[in-house]
C-alpha cells in the first residue's frame, strides 16, 4: 500500500506546484513590467515607486522593528473583531434560521443594519467609545457579522426537510438535530459565510486604521502618506493584500477538509 501511495502523493504535489505557477504568473509579470518601465523613467517615482524600492522600504521597516510591532497590532484587531463578529453572526443566523418567530422578530432589524454603509457608522463610533480599541474591533465586528449571519441562516433554510422527518422518527433531541443534522447540511454555507467574513474583516481593519489609530499597518500607510513616502503605503497594501490571501487560503484548506464528502464540480 505505501507504493501506491507514492505516486499519488507525487501528482499532487506536482498539481500543487503547477497550480502555484500558474498563480504567480500574472503577479510576477506585471512587476517585472513595473520595474522595467520605472526604470525607463515611463512612470513616476514618487506615485509609482518600483519593486525595488517597495522592497527596500519593507527591509529597512523589517530591520528597524517598527514594522512588526504595527503588524502585530493590526492582526490582534483583525482576529478580535472577526471572532467577536463571525462568533455573533453563528448565533444569531442560526437562531434565526432554526425558529420562525425569531426570523419575523429579528432579522428584518439586522437587515436594516445591514444596508447601513460602513463608513456612516465609523464617526458615530468614535463618538461612542472613542479612538481606542473597543470602537475599531466593533467596527470589524460589524463588518464580520452579516456574511456568516445571511449564510448560516441560508444554509439551515436550505436543509431537506425530509432530514427532519427522519430525525423525528428517530426521536432525536433539538440539540442532537442541531449538531447531527442541521449543521453538518449548513456546513457549506457557513464556510463560504466564514470565507466572506474573513475578507470583511480586513478592509473593516483599514477604515478602522485610516480613521482613527495611533497604531497598526494602517496608520503606519496614513503617517507615510502624510510625508510622502509612497514606497511605505504600498508596503502596507502588500501586507494587506498578502495576509488577506493568507487567511482566505487557510479557509478554503479547512473547506475542501471538512466538505471532502462532497463531489462537486471542479472546472
Amino acid at each position: 500500500m505505501g507504493r501506491r501511495s507514492g505516486p499519488g502523493k507525487r501528482d499532487g504535489g506536482k498539481r500543487a506546484w503547477q497550480t502555484w505557477l500558474a498563480g504567480a504568473l500574472l503577479p510576477v509579470t506585471v512587476l517585472a513590467v513595473w520595474q522595467v518601465l520605472g526604470d525607463l523613467g515611463y512612470i513616476s517615482f514618487l506615485l509609482f515607486p518600483t519593486p525595488q524600492r517597495i522592497g527596500n522600504a519593507f527591509i529597512t521597516l523589517a530591520k528597524t522593528g517598527e514594522l512588526w510591532s504595527h503588524l502585530w497590532i493590526s492582526l490582534a484587531r483583525a482576529m478580535a473583531g472577526f471572532a467577536l463578529g463571525g462568533g455573533l453572526g453563528f448565533l444569531f443566523g442560526a437562531l434565526v434560521g432554526l425558529y420562525r418567530y425569531a426570523e419575523k422578530t429579528l432579522d428584518p432589524s439586522m437587515q436594516m443594519i445591514r444596508m447601513v454603509p460602513h463608513l456612516a457608522v465609523t464617526s458615530l463610533f468614535i463618538l461612542w467609545f472613542g479612538i481606542g480599541e473597543t470602537a475599531k474591533i466593533l467596527m470589524i465586528a460589524k463588518g464580520a457579522f452579516f456574511p456568516v449571519y445571511i449564510n448560516t441562516f441560508l444554509g439551515i433554510r436550505n436543509v431537506d426537510n425530509k432530514l427532519f422527518e427522519v430525525a423525528r422518527v428517530l426521536e432525536f433531541s433539538r440539540f442532537k438535530q442541531l449538531v447531527r443534522l442541521v449543521l453538518p447540511a449548513a456546513l457549506p454555507n457557513i464556510l463560504l459565510g466564514v470565507r466572506l467574513s474573513v475578507g470583511i474583516s480586513w478592509l473593516g481593519l483599514v477604515v478602522a486604521e485610516l480613521m482613527s489609530s495611533t497604531s497598526g499597518i494602517g496608520y503606519l500607510m496614513l503617517d507615510a502618506r502624510a510625508s510622502s513616502k509612497t514606497p511605505i503605503v504600498f508596503v502596507g497594501i502588500i501586507i494587506f493584500a498578502v495576509f488577506g490571501k493568507v487567511t482566505d487560503s487557510i479557509v478554503r484548506r479547512l473547506e475542501r477538509r471538512l466538505l471532502g464528502w462532497r463531489d462537486s464540480y471542479q472546472g
